[in-house]
Formats: C-alpha cells, sequence, structure tokens
C-alpha cells in the first residue's frame, strides 16, 4: 500500500517542517549569490531609500512583505518544494530585459529585472504551488523598487494646471510661465518637491497593502489601486492651490509656502485616513477562509535537483553581467572637459574662455566629452552631480534652436545650472530613443556623447525673490544666443568621424 506524505503540524506553527531544510538552505543561498551578483541594483536602491523623501517608506516593504507571509502560513500547510525548470524561461527574458535596461542606462529597470531574477529563483526552489500561496507578498516585493522618478515633470505640469485653473475659476489675477505662477501677493514654484510624488508613491505602496488585506475581489483590489494612484495626485493640486490662495490672502508668498511639505503631509494623511474610511464598508477581510491547499502526494526533493534547479537559474541571472563585463561596463568613465565658446550679452564682459561676468554674477560654461564605452546612465548621473538634486530647486526648461536645456535654480537661488546633451551631432534629450542609440553606441565605438554645462553663480550666495526672478532671466537670454558658440561645439565634437 502507497502512503502520502504530508508535512506535519508545525509547518502551521511556523516552524520549519521536515523535509523543508534543504530547499530552504539552497534558497539562502541563491539568494545571497544573487545579492552579490546585483550588488550595484541593491546599492542604487538603498541609497535612494536613504536620500530620498519620496522613497523612506521602501525601509518598511520587506517587514510588510515578510508579515503578509507570515499571515498566509496556514496556505503552506501539506505542500512541500516542488523544484522545477520552467521558471529558466521567464528568467531567461528577465536577464535579456536587464541587459536592455544596463545599456539603455535606465537602473530602475535593472532593478526590476533583479527582482524578478531573485522571485524566480525562489519559485524555481519552492515551486509554483508554494509561489501561488505566497502570490501577495511576492507581489508587493515591487515597491522595493524606487520607480517613478521619470514622472515628476509630468506632475509638476498637472500640478502647475490646477493652480492656474482654479486662480481662473476664482478670478485671481496670475501669470503663469510654465512652472513658474505670480500672483500680486508674489511668486510661487513648482518645485519637484511640489509634484507630488512623494504622496503618490507613499500612496501606492500603503494602496496595495489595504487592498491585498482588505479585499479579496481583483476587481475591488485594482479599483483600491486606481483610486490610491489618481487620489493623491488630484488631492496634491487642490493642496497646492490652497497654499496660493493663502498667499493671495495673506499678501505673502514667502509666508503662506512656510513649512508648505509639512502640512501637505498633514493634508495627504487625512486623505488617506478618508480613503480608507470610505473602503471599510466593502472590505471582504471577513470573508469565510479559502481552505488550505491538499496534501501533497511528493516526497521532499533531493538535494541534487534542488541544487541544479538553483544553479541553472544562477546561471541564466549571471549571462548578462558576464556579457557586460566582457563590453566593458557602461556605467564607468570619466570625461574630459573643455571651455565652452560663451557669447557674451550685452553688459557682460568675458575675462577667460569660458567665464562670463555680469555685474555681481559669474557665467561660466564648459564641455564635458565622455568615452564612447559608456552608457546614457553616466550621462545622465554627471548632469544631475553638477545640477544638484535637491527636490526643492526651481526647474525649467530654455529651447534654443534645436537644444533644449535642462535648468536648475537652488533653493536660496544662489546658483544656477543648464545642461543639454549632444549624440553625432544632434541634440540629445535623454529619453529611449537616445539612449538607445549611445547604448548602441557603446558596443560598436565612435565618438562618444557630449554634454554642456552652463552655470550662473553669485559670490555673495543667497539671493531674493526679485534677484532670482532677474538671474533666471539673464539665463535664458545666455541661453538662447549660444546657438553658435556652445551648441555648436558640442555638436562637432559628438559627432561621428
Amino acid at each position: 500500500m502507497s502512503t502520502t506524505r504530508t508535512a506535519p503540524p508545525a509547518a502551521v506553527a511556523g516552524l520549519v517542517p521536515r523535509g523543508w531544510a534543504p530547499a530552504l538552505l539552497v534558497l539562502l543561498a541563491s539568494l545571497a549569490a544573487l545579492g552579490t551578483l546585483f550588488a550595484q541594483e541593491v546599492a542604487a536602491a538603498v541609497e535612494t531609500w536613504d536620500r530620498s523623501t519620496a522613497y523612506n517608506h521602501c525601509w518598511l516593504v520587506l517587514p510588510l512583505a515578510a508579515w503578509l507571509a507570515w499571515e498566509r502560513r496556514a496556505r503552506l500547510a501539506g505542500l512541500y518544494p516542488q523544484p522545477t525548470t520552467l521558471f529558466a524561461i521567464p528568467a531567461l527574458g528577465a536577464a535579456m530585459a536587464w541587459l536592455a535596461a544596463e545599456r539603455l542606462g535606465i537602473m530602475e529597470g535593472r532593478q526590476l529585472a533583479a527582482l524578478a531574477l531573485t522571485v524566480l529563483a525562489a519559485l524555481s526552489v519552492l515551486g509554483w504551488r508554494i509561489g501561488r500561496a505566497m502570490a501577495a507578498p511576492l507581489a508587493y516585493l515591487v515597491f522595493l523598487v524606487p520607480f517613478g522618478a521619470f514622472a515628476v515633470p509630468a506632475l509638476q505640469r498637472v500640478t502647475a494646471w490646477m493652480i492656474v485653473a482654479g486662480l481662473q475659476l476664482l478670478g485671481i489675477p496670475h501669470f503663469a510661465d510654465d512652472l513658474v505662477i505670480e500672483i500680486p501677493s508674489g511668486t510661487f514654484l513648482v518645485a519637484e518637491a511640489c509634484a507630488g510624488l512623494r504622496f503618490t508613491i507613499a500612496s501606492l505602496a500603503f494602496g496595495a497593502l489595504y487592498a491585498l488585506v482588505m479585499f479579496r475581489s481583483p476587481a475591488r483590489r485594482l479599483t483600491v489601486l486606481a483610486l490610491a494612484l489618481v487620489v493623491p495626485i488630484l488631492a496634491n493640486g487642490l493642496r497646492a492651490l490652497g497654499i496660493v490662495l493663502l498667499g493671495h490672502h495673506l499678501g505673502s508668498a514667502e509666508a503662506a509656502a512656510a513649512d508648505h511639505l509639512i502640512y501637505g503631509w498633514v493634508f495627504f494623511s487625512v486623505v488617506i485616513l478618508l480613503l480608507v474610511l470610505l473602503g471599510l464598508p466593502f472590505r471582504q477581510d471577513a470573508a469565510k477562509t479559502l481552505p488550505p491547499p491538499a496534501a501533497a502526494t511528493v516526497a521532499p526533493p533531493r538535494p541534487a535537483i534542488l541544487l541544479g534547479v538553483a544553479g541553472l537559474q544562477l546561471a541564466v541571472a549571471a549571462a548578462p553581467s558576464a556579457l557586460v563585463a566582457a563590453l566593458g561596463p557602461g556605467g564607468d568613465g570619466h570625461p574630459a572637459a573643455v571651455a565652452a565658446r560663451l557669447t557674451a550679452p550685452e553688459g557682460c564682459s568675458a575675462p577667460a574662455p569660458g567665464v562670463l561676468r555680469c555685474q555681481d554674477l559669474v557665467i561660466s560654461g564648459r564641455l564635458l566629452l565622455f568615452p564612447s564605452h559608456v552608457t546614457w546612465a553616466a550621462v545622465t548621473a554627471e548632469g544631475n552631480r553638477l545640477a544638484g538634486e535637491d527636490d526643492e530647486a526651481v526647474t525649467f526648461s530654455v529651447a534654443s534652436g534645436d537644444a533644449v536645456w535642462r535648468a536648475r535654480q537652488s533653493p536660496d537661488g544662489s546658483r544656477l545650472v543648464a545642461v543639454a546633451s549632444w549624440l553625432h551631432g544632434q541634440p540629445a534629450g535623454g529619453g529611449i530613443r537616445s539612449r538607445a542609440e549611445q547604448g548602441w553606441n557603446s558596443l560598436v565605438g565612435g565618438k562618444g556623447p557630449v554634454l554642456a554645462v552652463v552655470s550662473v553663480e553669485s559670490p555673495a550666495g543667497s539671493r531674493d525673490g526679485a534677484s532670482r526672478l532677474r538671474d533666471r532671466a539673464l539665463l535664458r537670454r545666455v541661453l538662447e544666443m549660444q546657438g553658435s558658440g556652445p551648441a555648436r561645439q558640442a555638436a562637432e565634437l559628438s559627432r561621428q568621424p
């Protein structure tokens, strides 16, 4: 007579059941190996969690995912790990995605692909039945990746549009220039911190947790996620409009903008609380619990099979990294710097190559020539480093001929930096097309990209509101007349031989 081997009751109690230990040891070894393989992706994510307030909540994702898994531990009753090689097929796709993201210079893509490879490695060792039982905590791990920064410019413009629409509706005199909005009481700037990204990302993470805990229906979960995405964006626009209206009634833009981020978090907390209360009548967490899966009819896997499956997954995950190592790392490469040929506007002098002096301001320009093997990530990282990554800074763009300069003014107004890039003799905006062209260029060689940097600095330090406006106008005037200077110079230096 044949017998069916089932896990002992200790599985439900949270202890490691007999027969699971080899699989868990192999899984831990696989995770350690993957952590070493993707150390750059992990380090970049942790740095972003620590540096950016929009992603501070990522520190809670692993504990929350562990809690979700613990709440679902009863689903593992009667299950043994069933390693399979089938997950090597989607792992191959994730590995190719990592390679494409590495050549395109998109760190978020690399991190998402690395996370997918990690989850697939776990599923290959444990089997699809255990993966299905733990689908919720595994899916929640996606919030470990600090994604969404690409949406900041769009969110800034949505916020500015809502402010302008509200002022028009209320009949308040105003003037809007891109992200700068002026009313009689002063000037408001829709900085990156005002875009609402931190509210939106935190809301999505909370909404996903709320949906997984309180609802079972896929339709209701998707509805919660949609609301968690849309409501914070609209609420942030109303919050920004409220600050402008407060400045209008107080007669001081500076007084209204003081501690606006603190007010924003209070407002955001109230909005989230209202969403939670609205969802409570439709909760399904009290519904009848689904029965645990049927007892497994297979014996625990042999260590040799576990090691073979894990080794296959690691080989698939490591193959793109080995190829990149052979080609040369795309993120390394120190650019060479040359002085830019700046044209001095009226009232400014040129005491040295690449330097202008306009009254109490110093304008400098230089061109950075990157080696051909780098990916666009190196160009973006250097531009962000030179411009500063403070999300309280004022950002705007200036069109000069075919080029578009991305400009940023520091929170105290003492420094403005504008950057533009060229590739193969043409302006490059840093989008997918430019990244793809440089990705191919990094493989076949040729002239590398060129980054032009023009900065305006005040030796006296912090500037008042009126001076900041004049400084931005001066930078615009300088950039608009540089078509025959740095623009042509950068195009020539980046052109293929």
